[in-house]
């Protein structure tokens, strides 16, 4: 088990170095292929020559590109200093690169975003396991039943259902209908009730689309389980229902679900794009979308590295948990 552990971490190691690589060559190598200035790209196309130019010897981004991804690479780790025009700009670790656009160093910015996008990932991944693993098993044990069609039916029009409408919908009835909550996020050190009702309609919102998706994932596979020959000698060696959906149906159906959730739940911290628009959330989603309208590129890059990053090592601890929920893995 050591020894697996040991792989997947040089493996996440490996990955995250790759990743950066693309990642840093897709905003800085393809503009030069393409014949596009990278400097101009970053100050917009109303600055003068001379503006450009100075951006240009800040970035370095005269310098070959892998020694622009060493630089930065080190920043992260190390911090660096932007000089150029007879002045210097110290960007400390952890460094993901400076907005010459907003003047301020990446990381503060996804520093005091990443809290917001942590809760409304971390609260609706709660939920939507919950509702939908618990659909989803329901469905499967009463198959053909009346529960079993409405479930799977409200479970359709989650999937069809876009995120912006319910999210709209939802806020005209519990916001400004019933006025039952306020929609206006608070951090939780400010006022732990306040945060609670700034986020419970996002929450609800968001993991109705992916209840919904796992509700459906779960009936299937614990259907496929319940017809396994292990089951019925199960069921044949006396062992009571209870023992035999929890102990040995539930280990093998959680595995799909784990797989799916690593995915999901690290795409959410790199920022639910659309729940946060539409709740205005000032999460790193919020942040991406302005960055983008903004043509703020170090901004850009900063939040899909952090996305990449979360991607990553939520796999990571899905095939960790793997090894916890399947016997087969730990003897491998």
């Amino acid at each position: 088990m050591f020894a697996y552990i040991v792989r997947r971490l040089i493996a996440v190691i490996v990955m995250l170095l790759v990743v950066t690589l693309v990642t840093f060559g897709i905003f800085f190598a393809i503009p030069k292929l393409t014949g596009a200035d990278p400097a101009a790209l970053y100050v917009g196309k109303q600055a003068d020559p001379a503006t450009i130019e100075g951006i240009r010897e800040k970035l370095g981004l005269g310098r070959p590109i892998l020694v622009q991804f060493w630089d930065f690479v080190t920043g992260i780790f190390a911090g660096r200093d932007y000089t150029g025009g007879g002045t210097t700009v110290r960007c400390d670790a952890p460094c993901f690169g400076y907005s010459f656009r907003t003047e301020q160093a990446i990381w503060p910015v996804l520093k005091d975003r990443l809290p917001v996008t942590l809760s409304l990932a971390g609260g609706a991944c709660v939920l939507w396991l919950l509702g939908g693993v618990i659909t989803g098993i329901v469905s499967a044990l009463k198959r053909g039943s009346g529960w079993d069609r409405g479930a799977m039916t409200i479970a359709l029009s989650g999937v069809s259902l876009p995120i912006y409408f319910t999210g709209l919908l939802s806020l005209a009835i519990f916001r400004d209908g019933l006025g039952w909550v306020d929609g206006e996020y608070v951090d939780f050190a400010v006022d732990p009730g306040a945060w609670f009702g700034g986020l419970v309609l996002p929450w609800v919102t968001l993991a109705f689309l992916y209840a919904a998706m796992y509700a459906r994932l779960t009936r299937a596979t614990m259907l496929e389980v319940l017809g396994e020959d292990y089951i019925r000698t199960a069921r044949a060696k006396g062992l009571g229902e209870p023992v035999v959906i929890g102990k040995h149906a539930m280990r093998s159906t959680m595995t799909p679900i784990l797989t799916i959730l690593g995915m999901d739940l690290g795409a959410l911290v790199g920022g639910a794009i659309l729940t946060e628009t539409t709740f205005n959330l000032p999460g790193l989603g919020q942040a991406a979308v302005k960055a983008i309208s903004d043509r703020d590129l170090p901004l850009i890059l900063g939040v899909t590295l952090i996305a990449a990053v979360a991607v990553v090592v939520a796999n990571l601890v899905v095939d960790l948990l793997y090894a916890v929920i399947d016997p087969r893995v730990r003897l491998s």
